[in-house]
């Protein structure tokens, strides 16, 4: 590694050329990366919910559904808007009263089920079919010109609104992150280095890195919003220590009289075999999320991982060029570090571990207890600030028509009319159930089978399957839509056992259920795997153990505070963010158990080799942490979106358990297993 080193001191401006020039393409792969907002699309494909989505684009040429609230116009106003309504590309059909009925017969003389499905008040409500699925380009564009289309009176609610309304939030939002996580990172930065100029050094290292991360996106296809709010803040926050670690040993090789490039060349060789246990820990946190059915772990796993080598290539390649080439201004720019040594700190854990140990169980089982009582939310689209527009609309629909959401019930086109009515009858005498309606439901009793229009039948029914809409009072995700939902199932195969209820309640239940397979899944892969890495890597059967208990005790301090301070976490933070806080900050406590192996084969005595490795290492783990925390806890607090609020502050958070727990929970550990571990541990080489 020497050599390689000195290659890079010796390439240094051809390295920074092409880093430079690489950031060309990279920001255009990144502008032409395609992003996801809809979070159901990462649902296996294998479910009802997700099979009957497809044929219903197949069969129908239908893949979203809206319903559009007008208010205070007369029937020829609104009759008006819905023909322009039907003008925007990719909208398929309106239905309305005008739809199966001419104007001039009174409204009133529907049935009454009927009528009140699509009148309250002075509104009037339209349902809006549009030939692409939720999240698609035509789709997205048809909503924002209906929006165009609209004024004070019109209000537009379903999934794909929802969506443009988090599309336009996290687009504003987005240069803010970063803004933040740089600004506070620099203010860390500033207060633990020894040069003003570094910690901008460091910035313009790791943005590269995170540039090319961002721009290598194009070739996965698309990544979800939440992915790229938070791969630049995450990045950052997770390998900043790599440039920290460089910096710190080229000072001491300097310190002990070696040039600058020789003490560069052996800094990058240091470097490279230090943060490779660090990074491949943290890489394998990601890489967890791969396992998760739900495929926005694939998503962020895979993002998060690239970016963490990317980190790592920079760091001994783009760092140390610009480093001596900046080195005349890094010079000019010195001062005292603000922070100081936290002198005392190794003895003073060590000498009251007995007091540390008791606070791990006093603390132990409230904390298990709020983890596993954490109550979760899986409907993002209620946690969005109100006053945009989707959510005034769903609001609107909520207490104007007493209806939260639509489902869409595939049947096959066999089933009998008079079976079909028998079935909606059942139904809607079900809780919650406000309307079920469908060709073989309207017409008949209701309107004459000669009286119905070709096109609404088409949209309706075809060879093989005919559609029915079904209202509910219920919101998505609630224990009692989640009831409906099987309820309605139960009664549909009872007509048809080939039959689907799809729409976002039953694909959001189905959510709910993969992910509580996946947190499992997830939370064993990634234990499993950095115990295996501490395993190999220390050559010790105590030693994983006791470190990966460490991190885990403050990953249910982190998890569970939630259930204390009565806060609802989304459905995706419980299983996130217990493998990230364990991949990214187990590093902490790995770094503190070399330094004390490496005490203890000196011959020291185990509480001295505890105080010397605790008192070493508590200012690197406590910068790391720090910038950790600085990176993601001005994201949580100011971001609208709950989902990335709650999960940069549970990452901050979790960072700053994680360094109490390394500092104080850890040698208290380390005091008590001493024996066991020297007996367990075969010395490494390196020691």
């Amino acid at each position: 590694m020497k050599q390689f080193g000195r290659a890079i001191v010796k390439l240094r401006y051809i390295i920074l050329a092409v880093a430079i020039a690489l950031l060309i393409p990279s920001a255009i792969g990144y502008m032409h990366t395609k992003i996801n907002y809809d979070m159901l699309v990462y649902l296996p494909q294998d479910i009802d919910t997700m099979k009957g989505q497809d044929i219903l684009k197949d069969e129908f040429g239908t893949g979203a559904f809206a319903s559009y609230i007008v208010k205070g116009m007369s029937e020829k106003q609104v009759s008006d808007l819905k023909a322009e309504i039907e003008k925007v590309p990719h909208v398929k059909k309106v239905l309305w009263y005008d739809s199966v009925m001419d104007l001039s017969v009174p409204m009133q003389m529907l049935p009454d089920d009927i009528y009140e499905a699509f009148n309250s008040g002075d509104s009037t409500m339209m349902f809006i079919i549009f030939d692409q699925t939720t999240s698609e380009d035509g789709t997205v564009a048809a909503v924002r010109q209906i929006r165009k289309l609209s004024n004070e009176k019109c209000f537009l609610a379903g999934m794909t609104a929802t969506l443009v309304d988090t599309e336009n939030l996290s687009d504003k939002e987005a240069p803010t992150y970063v803004g933040l996580a740089v600004l506070l990172s620099v203010i860390v930065l500033s207060l633990t280095m020894d040069s003003y100029l570094v910690p901008f050094v460091f910035l313009a290292s790791i943005g590269m890195a995170i540039i090319y991360n961002l721009g290598t996106n194009l070739f996965l296809g698309h990544i979800s919003y939440i992915t790229k709010s938070l791969a630049a803040v995450l990045q950052l926050g997770v390998t900043m220590d790599y440039s920290i670690f460089l910096w710190h040993s080229y000072e001491d090789y300097q310190d002990a009289g070696k040039e600058r490039k020789e003490a560069m060349a052996l800094a990058i060789a240091d470097t490279f075999s230090s943060i490779m246990g660090s990074s491949i820990t943290t890489i394998a946190g990601f890489i967890a999320l791969c396992f998760m059915s739900f495929k926005l772990g694939l998503d962020l796993g895979l993002v998060m991982a690239k970016g963490v080598l990317f980190g790592v290539v920079s760091c001994i390649t783009i760092l140390p060029s610009m480093i001596l080439i900046f080195d005349k201004a890094l010079e000019k720019t010195r001062h005292k570090a603000l922070l100081p040594d936290i002198k005392g700190i190794g003895h003073f854990v060590t000498k009251h571990y007995k007091a540390f140990m008791a606070l791990f169980f006093l603390l132990l089982v409230p904390a298990l207890y709020g983890y596993n009582h954490t109550k979760q939310y899986y409907d993002l689209a209620k946690t969005l600030p109100k006053d945009l527009p989707s959510v005034i609309a769903n609001d609107k629909l909520q207490d104007e028509f007493d209806m939260s959401t639509t489902h869409i019930l595939m049947l096959s086109s066999k089933v009998p009319a008079k079976d079909v009515q028998a079935m909606a009858d059942q139904m809607e005498a079900s809780d919650g159930v406000k309307w079920v309606l469908g060709l073989n439901t309207i017409k008949g009793a209701a309107i004459p089978d000669e009286l119905v229009p070709e096109d609404l039948e088409s949209n309706l029914m075809n060879d093989h399957w005919q559609l029915l809409l079904i209202g509910s009072k219920y919101m998505t995700a609630t224990p009692e839509c989640n009831a409906q939902i099987t309820k309605l199932q139960k009664i549909a195969k009872e007509y048809d056992d080939t039959s689907m209820l799809i729409g976002e309640a039953p694909a959001t239940k189905d959510l709910i259920n993969i992910t509580a397979h996946d947190f499992n899944v997830v939370n064993s892969v990634s234990i499993g795997i950095i115990f295996l890495i501490i395993l190999l890597n220390f050559k010790s059967l105590a030693i994983p153990f006791v470190l990966v208990m460490v991190i885990e005790f403050g990953i249910f301090i982190n998890l569970g505070i939630p259930f204390y301070t009565g806060t609802k976490l989304p459905f995706i933070a419980s299983i996130v963010i217990g493998t990230i806080q364990l991949g990214s900050t187990v590093d902490y406590a790995i770094l503190t158990t070399t330094r004390y192996l490496r005490e203890r084969y000196a011959g020291n005595a185990k509480k001295d080799a505890i105080a010397t490795a605790i008192q070493s290492s508590a200012k690197s783990i406590m910068v790391s942490a720090m910038t950790f925390f600085g990176a993601t806890f001005g994201v949580g607090l100011y971001s609208d979106i709950d989902l990335i609020s709650s999960l940069c502050v549970l990452m901050a958070r979790g960072a700053v358990i994680s360094l109490g727990c390394v500092i104080g929970i850890l040698p208290a550990f380390l005091m008590i297993f001493d024996k066991l571990i020297m007996k367990t541990t075969r010395k490494p080489r390196y020691l």
